[in-house]
């Protein structure tokens, strides 16, 4: 392998060449490990950076991984980023402020490497470590100034009192004769707009305090400085980007500046309706990036060998053996992987197996065993697998990847690169039309839903509202007062049916309070169960139960036998029920499904495990 110093020395980019995905997370476990400061990975999209997360552990679990995700909504969207994004990511920026002990491997995308981000120091300033379900609201504001021995009053006339109405904060310092009134938001939207923008439903939530979905996408007049993730890492950090990033960012740019123009266009003949800020302000230019790769530098992964010359370093790795032939010709997999080990063994290569998951393994090892793999035991850790393998055995780990690689001494081969599409991790995908619509169809004009951050509303019906030049339809609700609200269908997650009896219901009021203390309330509730829950679970886990374990030769051959392909969600519970009886607890899990989505096929496992213990 070639000297890790030289990369992480480099002060010019360097072209990483013969980097299968499937070596990418050894590689960026050994250079993270090396490197004097922080790592950054860049991949190409969500997915990407999900997976070498998945599988980092397994090489170095010493690093602390940082995921830094992009926003999950579209630029210039009417919606704002999730919570649970947008916490990941402030969670990330704070730990990336404090000192840590561990080397620091941060994951993060294209995506949101070029949006522009708020300042080191703004993070620093919050004083405060920001996770998923924690929210500052304008009430730590006054206790700030409590704290500081002001007192609040409707309207500030001497020294040491405060008043807050909307985003307006009145104050007069101790000491002072004059006072101050603190208002960046409406003063930066006017001077960015215009005097008439005083009327835009966004200026009017801001001055009223309440919050308005896609308000994140003004994040620079909140500000009086943006940056970018650069600035939060350090001057030495060790940058790698994969190969995918500079069609990713061609395609990302082009995404913005279409969503941009379409903003403009639809304002210029409906003035107010969405005052979008230039791309600049809230992305990096094209030239800004390049220039960030070049003095950074960062380092270009790819997957197809080059000819080793100056800012070029072959690794000379190549992808698995993959199967295909075999599956194609229908010749049993598991023969030809025995066939094809004990050829590795034989080389001097270190063959080792990579299971999505412990049943997985389980079964691949009854499944070998069946057709004459040479000898082969689980492994826990990379370095044990190595040298397991050295021994002459076929070590099988389990590790997430989808594609193993092949090295001058080491072969490592994927449940995918064996047995093909069949245990290919299914990515989530969106609500399309189709299932919006599906969900719509149970809803009547009247009946009552709930959306997220607004509460109960009544449900009036899918309109179609013209944005620019063509329709856009969106799920119309109606709020106490007459208020009315408008859903994009794309972001109909945020919306579901009211669950109780609606008799007795009464609709909130757009930007009340009333909902966001129900859902305070709610949650000190729920706290109060889990805490009654986790007493009963610390007192069932003192007890012991019959230690039940599977036969892998045997359970392997009845499950191969099961006619239908697992779902993932199958496989986990699978793996989990199994687990349990394997624990010497007693087992007490529910196993929820639709009719015939394949509960009796997790039940009939565990009752061939029980029954083959006797």
């Amino acid at each position: 392998m070639p000297d890790l110093h030289s990369i992480i020395s480099s002060k010019a980019p360097l072209t990483l060449a013969s980097v299968p995905d499937g070596f990418t997370p050894l590689l960026l476990a050994d250079l993270a490990r090396a490197a004097s400061d922080r790592t950054l990975f860049i991949a190409a999209d969500d997915s990407a950076m999900r997976a070498v997360a998945d599988a980092i552990p397994f090489f170095a679990p010493e690093l602390e991984i940082l995921k830094f995700p992009a926003w999950d909504c579209l630029p210039y969207d009417r919606a704002s980023p999730s919570l649970a994004i947008t916490s990941q990511r402030m969670a990330t920026l704070q730990t990336l402020q404090q000192t840590s002990g561990k080397k620091q491997l941060v994951l993060t995308t294209i995506g949101a490497v070029i949006q522009r981000i708020v300042t080191p120091f703004r993070i620093r300033q919050t004083g405060e470590r920001l996770s998923a379900g924690r929210t500052i609201s304008r009430d730590r504001i006054a206790e700030l100034l409590i704290a500081n021995g002001y007192f609040r009053v409707d309207s500030v006339s001497d020294a040491g009192e405060f008043a807050m109405r909307g985003s307006i904060v009145d104050l007069v310092p101790a000491g002072s004769e004059e006072g101050l009134r603190l208002d960046f938001f409406r003063s930066s939207y006017r001077e960015r707009f215009g005097a008439t923008a005083t009327g835009d439903p966004l200026y009017q939530a801001i001055s009223e305090g309440r919050r308005l979905s896609g308000m994140d996408h003004w994040l620079p007049l909140f500000e009086e400085r943006m940056e970018t993730l650069f600035n939060h890492l350090g001057d030495n950090t060790l940058i790698i980007r994969d190969s995918s990033t500079p069609a990713a960012t061609q395609t990302r740019f082009e995404a913005i500046a279409d969503y941009y123009d379409n903003r403009v266009r639809a304002t210029s003949k409906e003035p107010g309706s969405y005052r979008p800020l230039p791309t600049d302000m809230l992305y990096l230019t094209d030239e800004e990036l390049n220039d960030r790769f070049k003095s950074a530098p960062a380092h270009l992964l790819t997957a197809f060998q080059q000819p080793e010359s100056k800012g070029i370093i072959d690794f000379g790795i190549i992808a698995a053996r993959d199967f295909a032939p075999e599956r194609a010709q229908k010749i049993n997999i598991y023969e030809a992987v025995s066939d094809h080990l004990k050829k590795l063994l034989k080389s001097g290569q270190k063959p080792i197996i990579a299971s999505y998951s412990v049943g997985a393994r389980e079964r691949l090892k009854g499944l070998l065993a069946d057709h004459g793999a040479p000898p082969h035991a689980d492994a826990d850790g990379w370095q044990q697998a190595q040298g397991m393998a050295a021994k002459g055995q076929v070590a099988i780990v389990v590790l997430p990847i989808d594609h193993g690689f092949t090295s001058r001494d080491i072969a490592l081969i994927s449940e995918q690169d064996m047995l093909g599409d069949r245990l290919v991790r299914r990515a989530k995908r969106k609500k399309s039309a189709d299932a919006f619509l599906a969900e719509l169809s149970v809803l009547t004009p009247g009946d009552l839903v709930v959306h997220m951050e607004h509460g109960i509303g009544r449900y009036e019906g899918l309109v179609s509202i013209t944005v620019g030049k063509s329709p856009h339809d969106c799920v119309a609700l109606s709020y106490s007062g007459g208020d009315k609200l408008f859903v994009p269908v794309e972001n109909i997650d945020v919306l579901s049916r009211y669950g109780s009896d609606s008799e007795n219901a009464h609709l909130d009021k757009l930007g009340g309070e009333a909902w966001q203390r129900r859902k305070s309330r709610l949650k000190e509730r729920i706290r109060a169960i889990a805490h009654e829950l986790l007493q009963t679970a610390a007192l069932r886990a003192l007890r012991s139960g019959a230690v039940v374990e599977v036969d892998p030769s045997a359970y392997a051959s009845f499950i191969d036998r099961f006619p239908y392909e697992e779902t993932d969600d199958q496989n986990r519970v699978i793996t989990e029920v199994l687990d349990d009886m394997a624990s010497g607890k007693p087992m007490d899990r529910l196993v929820c499904g639709d009719v015939g989505f394949g509960k009796t096929e997790v039940a009939m496992r565990a009752a061939f495990a029980a029954a083959m213990a006797g």
